[in-house]
């Protein structure tokens, strides 16, 4: 399938050997908790994947981070829903070394993560019900030279293999008002623990389990103060973290629903026209996600853009759900029967609708947006 292919060559040119070492183990080995994906990604220079060379990464671009990504996602999707929320995570980084509120400090991390192949885990407030995506997670005490932070997140992917942890957090003032903030928490750090949390066993190998904050000390340095607008959009910062994470999210269950339309093309199940618009159905979905990309490539990443990003993702879910449950259909009982892999590919695929926001928070402030106000998903 031209897609699926010119995407395994993009990821073979930036993370070389790694789909080959991953084609060699059981889907269901990938899948599982303890799964060594997470290893041999790190192992092949996957945390510096779309880290700018500027800090020493391998610069891929927006649009070369959606290929590889939905590679990963057809051959181990655990692993590209795990490896999204470090890139999203790192993708703030970057784009807080790049502005003015920079400290300095995010150019050594940067290069860090890429010298050291260390993972960032996000802590923001994804699967918590009411809550908005980048609503604290952990509350924040002054202290001498710095915070102690206490709280947990769950799920939080890359729980057992991560170096770092992003976590979103209220930093109060001495006027009762508090300000947002994302904290930088070592994984090795004293009062950070890991507990067992995800008990389905559809991308379990994702490693996403719960995080527990209990009187960890954070100094200043660690700490990326950020902003809401007078109508309660998102500041720079996040918006461009929320882009990537939809980007990416998203193309990983491109990859997982690719998965399954491949296997009805070469098998050549369903007629002529089946099989077509099953692909053409499929192909929305990617063409979408790569417009994203585009998007931001062209510098469209404010709050507008966030909003074009948002419909996007909708409308990939929508035509997701339609080409998997068609490509099942067309490979018929026996294929289902005679391999788990597509009873776990299928399952898979309908992760995306449980990412934040979910479409029913989305209606109000998409109507809004589109009558000409800015995007508020706070």
């Amino acid at each position: 399938m031209r897609s699926m292919n010119t995407a395994r060559r993009t990821c073979e040119e930036f993370l070389p050997g790694l789909l080959g070492e991953l084609e060699k183990i059981p889907l269901a080995d990938l899948e599982k908790p303890g799964s060594p994906a997470i290893e041999l990604f790190r192992a092949h220079g996957g945390p510096g994947l779309v880290i700018p060379k500027t800090y020493s990464g391998s610069g891929a671009t927006p649009l070369q981070a959606v290929a590889v990504t939905r590679a990963l996602g057809a051959v181990a999707p655990s692993l590209a829903v795990a490896t999204t929320m470090h890139h999203f995570s790192v993708a703030t980084l970057f784009s807080l070394a790049d502005s003015l509120q920079s400290g300095g400090v995010e150019w050594a991390l940067l290069e860090g993560i890429v010298e050291q192949g260390l993972l960032v885990a996000s802590g923001f407030a994804e699967g918590r019900p009411g809550r908005g995506i980048l609503s604290p997670t952990v509350e924040a005490t002054p202290t001498e030279n710095g915070y102690r932070v206490s709280g947990s997140k769950k799920p939080c992917s890359l729980s057992r293999s991560m170096d770092l942890l992003t976590a979103s957090t209220a930093l109060p003032n001495t006027d009762g008002t508090s300000d947002m903030a994302v904290l930088l928490v070592p994984r090795q750090v004293e009062g950070l623990t890991v507990e067992p949390f995800w008990s389905s066993w559809a991308l379990a190998g994702a490693e996403s389990d719960e995080v527990r904050l209990k009187d960890v000390f954070v100094n200043e340095q660690q700490v990326m103060r950020t902003e809401l607008g007078e109508a309660g959009e998102l500041d720079e910062l996040q918006t461009v973290g929320l882009i990537w994470f939809e980007l990416l999210i998203t193309a990983s269950y491109v990859g997982m629903a690719g998965a399954l339309v491949e296997r009805v093309l070469e098998s050549g199940r369903g007629t002529h026209t089946e099989r077509a618009e099953l692909l053409a159905q499929y192909e929305t979905a990617t063409l979408l996600t790569e417009g994203t990309a585009r998007m931001i490539m062209d510098g469209a990443a404010g709050n507008e853009g966030l909003g074009r990003a948002l419909v996007a993702r909708y409308g990939a879910q929508d035509a997701l759900r339609g080409a998997v449950g068609r490509a099942v259909e067309l490979l018929g009982g026996m294929a289902f029967i005679g391999s788990g892999d597509i009873a776990y590919l299928a399952a898979a695929s309908h992760g995306l609708s449980f990412h934040p926001p979910s479409r029913s928070s989305f209606i109000e402030p998409f109507l809004e947006h589109a009558d000409g106000r800015p995007l508020r998903l706070a």
